[in-house]
């Protein structure tokens, strides 16, 4: 997969069977349709699923950012907020291929997302490991 920021090749990287395309270059993350989810549940946070819908179904918020291309799909990609406090802008494809997260946002929402939830499930083994495997991003 070509990074849709940088257009280099990407690495993939295994966690629980799950794949994920990590980008060298820019840092950045491709979750497949599905992936995210299935990384959240692995941490302990069941109702991502729901969460992730009321995102993708909220209006486009007016950035300056550019919208990046779907590296699945090639057509221009959605911009959503996935935290509360909107900071963390992520590129969702229009037809579900999935979602790109720049440097460093996949920290954060995991972060944010423990710090909010009551039960937080295992997400310190999956703060693990992405501070392990993306140690490069800050």
């Amino acid at each position: 997969m070509l990074c849709p920021v940088c257009h280099k090749d990407a690495l993939i990287v295994e966690y629980q069977d799950i794949e994920l395309d990590y980008c060298p270059a820019c840092h950045g993350v491709w979750f497949d349709a599905g992936e995210l989810e299935l990384l959240m549940a692995s941490a302990g946070f069941e109702d991502f699923r729901r969460y992730l819908e009321g995102i993708l179904n909220a209006p486009e918020p007016d950035t300056p950012e550019r919208k990046h291309k779907c590296p699945a799909c090639g057509h221009k990609m959605k911009k959503a907020y996935i935290d509360r406090d909107n900071k963390i802008l992520v590129d969702i494809c229009k037809d579900g291929d999935g979602i790109w997260l720049d440097g460093g946002e996949i920290q954060h929402l995991v972060k944010t997302l423990a710090e909010s939830s009551p039960d937080k499930g295992d997400s310190q083994g999956v703060l693990a490991f992405i501070g392990d495997m993306f140690k490069h991003q800050d």
